[in-house]
């Protein structure tokens, strides 16, 4: 039985017991896929990122990232943390620097720049590929709203319709019409699973516009069939928000910045940054970024 030392971190803030926890195992490499799982399981966090040896030299690492019933090909809260805590073993003592961390993750790559001013750490990571659009045929508002316990006015955005997008995990994306929709919004059986089986999509992506200026949306999500009721930052599909914006025609030319805070209705608000750019109406690059605090080490036994 080996002993491997792990780290959690809460990402997508910079205060302890906000934003979204997940734990950091390092020297991963002998474990197998069903121990990864395992582990997963008992850490029982929206995710886990393992760190292995890079399979090129030219990289950071390779990770796999694990959430309690499976494994993600990408995703955006494991990819920040992990780039943030391999930065600041990297330039430990350092008060200011800024590095590239290039994690190979099963998706691609995935090149994170990580810039450190004092206390103050943020990562911004760059997804890798563009989201595909599934192309199924979604229910009408009503079943909708049913799935989420809303009535049908308050599902929609003038321009945004429910649409599913995916870089390797698909999320189906509701628009809703007011904060307080968003907040009144839960999984709602039998017709969430309907709701999601006719998305091809256990996860859902909700999310309002917010009216102030200091940020530009709230968003949830939930996935109670992978085990995560609600998340409380999801950075993979903040990303895929991009492509959502996009079809919604909410974009403008040239580059375009949203603020997204997700989590403050199960008290771990987390601010994350959506950046993309568009050059004669195609999509192009899609940048996350945020901050993240560690909160506890240790060393844990194989299984």
């Amino acid at each position: 039985m080996a002993e491997l030392p792990f780290h959690t971190y809460d990402v997508f803030t910079s205060r302890r017991y906000e934003g979204n926890p997940l734990a950091v195992v390092e020297t991963a490499d002998a474990l197998g896929t069903e121990q990864m799982q395992t582990i997963a399981r008992e850490f029982n966090l929206s995710e886990t990122i393992f760190i292995q040896r890079p399979a090129d030299p030219a990289h950071t690492a390779k990770v796999r990232i694990f959430y309690p019933k499976g494994e993600m090909p990408f995703a955006g809260h494991p990819t920040i943390g992990c780039a943030i805590h391999l930065a600041e073993e990297k330039n430990k003592g350092e008060e200011r620097y800024r590095c590239e961390i290039t994690l190979e993750e099963e998706a691609g790559l995935v090149p994170v720049d990580v810039v450190r001013e004092g206390d103050a750490i943020t990562a911004q990571l760059t997804a890798p590929g563009k989201p595909n659009r599934s192309d199924v045929d979604l229910p009408e508002r009503g079943s909708i709203a049913a799935a989420l316990g809303l009535e049908a006015r308050d599902i929609g955005i003038a321009g945004h319709k429910p649409a599913v997008f995916a870089i390797g995990f698909p999320f189906l994306f509701i628009p809703l019409a007011s904060r307080a929709a968003l907040t009144l919004a839960r999984p709602n059986e039998p017709h969430w699973s309907a709701l999601t089986e006719a998305a091809g999509s256990q996860a859902a992506y909700c999310y309002c516009a917010s009216g102030q200026t200091e940020m530009d949306f709230h968003s949830r999500m939930f996935d109670p069939g992978g085990g995560i009721f609600e998340d409380p930052a999801t950075g993979s599909a903040t990303s895929l928000l991009a492509a959502q914006l996009a079809a919604s025609n909410a974009l403008k030319e040239g580059a375009n910045r949203f603020v997204i805070m997700q989590g403050e209705d199960m008290g771990r608000p987390s601010r994350l940054v959506l950046e993309t750019d568009i050059d004669s109406g195609v999509l192009g690059k899609i940048r996350i970024a945020g901050s993240a605090v560690r909160v506890m080490s240790g060393v844990l036994h194989t299984p």
